[in-house]
């Protein structure tokens, strides 16, 4: 199913977060009770946080486990644990960099149709240090049937018209709502 991307809120515990040094259950409750009205997803980067007791605490707080691709830098898990999949593609070989060959984009796709069968999936691609998040986001949309097309006209990117004289700064109003 696709969502609004209001729907979901996912936040980053970072690589220096470690379990045991946190109150994790007062984290997720606190989260839950603050953001009670959006569904929301945890992303992991500390191994301590690879525990069945973790995932138990996430499923018991209604709260995502995020899939991410991190080039195998930071944990990964596949645990469900809420009645969504939140999943980053942070890149297949290199960190931020590196774009999805087909064949990587086949598996996630089959990944995305199991998870989609019984919840709604958000994907998001974070590889974008050469620009790939978008050309890999229309491949995958592509190979689940997804159609896609810009939210808002105002935000495609074009190439600005070639001048022959000196370049002046233009005026350009701003997109995005006061």
């Amino acid at each position: 199913m696709l969502c609004s991307l209001t729907d979901a809120w996912a936040v980053l515990f970072p690589q220096f977060l470690e379990l045991r040094h946190h109150g994790t259950n007062a984290i997720l409750r606190d989260l839950h009770r603050l953001l009670h009205q959006l569904r929301h997803a945890i992303e992991i980067r500390h191994r301590s946080f690879e525990t069945p007791a973790f995932v138990d605490l996430l499923r018991e707080h209604d709260i995502a486990f995020v899939v991410a691709d991190t080039a195998r830098k930071w944990p990964a898990a596949e645990d469900v644990t809420s009645d969504f999949v939140y999943v980053r593609l942070h890149g297949d070989r290199k960190l931020y960099e590196s774009g999805y060959t087909i064949a990587a984009l086949e598996r996630w796709a089959a990944r995305i149709r199991a998870w989609s069968a019984a919840r709604d999936v958000f994907v998001y691609f974070d590889n974008d240090i050469k620009v790939k998040a978008p050309r890999d986001a229309m491949r995958l949309a592509d190979k689940l049937g997804v159609p896609w097309r810009p939210a808002d006209d105002r935000f495609v990117a074009t190439a600005p018209p070639r001048r022959s004289g000196p370049l002046r700064p233009e005026r350009r109003r701003n997109p995005w709502p006061a």
